[in-house]
């Protein structure tokens, strides 16, 4: 009996062990996560096991490596910055499981060299570091996985590049770290320049391209649908 019981006790240390052995992804953090995670959960942060910087370094709290299946668009992006501008562009993510309304559907962490980013409802600084912005809570939830980025250029010159880092996590909604849940990455950088280049803006992407092309805005009447005297009238008939 006693034999046993020794045995027994063998067999549940050893499975304990072997959990303890096990390779941690973390948890889900969808009110936001930017800077440093601390992925075994022991309260210190080391180089070795932990992340020092999600944006830079992925979600590995969802899964363990990214996948270009999720793509990254950055729209509105300068081709420079200007001392002391403000810029707006607008971060969306495409790809992955599909969209839980009902729930959480995705988020991002996102961090620049210089400079700083103001948060709104849907997104906020991490760690009152204003050079990071990742999703709130209400981000987390929004129904088309797009997000506005704001970044203020640094007011003086003399910087020369500044660097971006940008990780985009695309979930299911079931508030864990389940397969269905994928990342990606978006890493670019802008030259410094005196005044606006008078290029405009552009749009950054990171994924396979495997994607739909959104729905286009409808604007205006379509002409099946005015009246036949109108349409004559349109079409140069009248």
């Amino acid at each position: 009996m006693l034999a046993k019981g020794l045995k027994f006790r063998n067999i549940i240390a050893l499975a304990l062990m072997a959990m303890l052995l096990l390779p941690s992804v973390g948890k889900a953090y969808p009110s936001g996560i930017a800077g440093p995670y601390d992925v075994n959960g022991d309260g210190s942060i080391d180089a070795e096991n932990d992340l020092l910087d999600v944006a830079k370094e992925g979600c590995t709290c969802h899964n363990a490596v990214p996948t270009n299946s999720v793509q990254i668009i950055l729209d509105d992006v300068p081709y420079s910055w200007v001392p002391g501008q403000s810029y707006t562009m607008v971060l969306q993510l495409i790809g992955g499981p599909d969209i839980n309304s009902a729930s959480n559907t995705g988020g991002f962490s996102m961090r620049a060299s210089e400079g700083s980013f103001t948060g709104d409802m849907m997104t906020q600084n991490g760690d009152d570091d204003e050079k990071t912005l990742t999703h709130t809570q209400a981000g987390a939830t929004t129904d088309d996985r797009k997000w506005t980025i704001i970044w203020d250029a640094p007011a003086e010159g003399g910087i020369g590049a500044i660097h971006f880092w940008i990780t985009g996590n695309s979930v299911d909604g079931l508030n864990g770290n389940g397969g269905a849940d994928v990342w990606n990455q978006l890493i670019f950088f802008l030259t410094e320049s005196d005044e606006d280049s008078g290029l405009g803006t552009r749009t950054l992407f990171a994924g396979d391209g495997n994607v739909a092309p959104p729905e286009p805005t409808e604007q205006g009447v379509p002409i099946h649908e005015m009246g036949a005297h109108l349409r004559a009238h349109w079409l140069g008939l009248l």
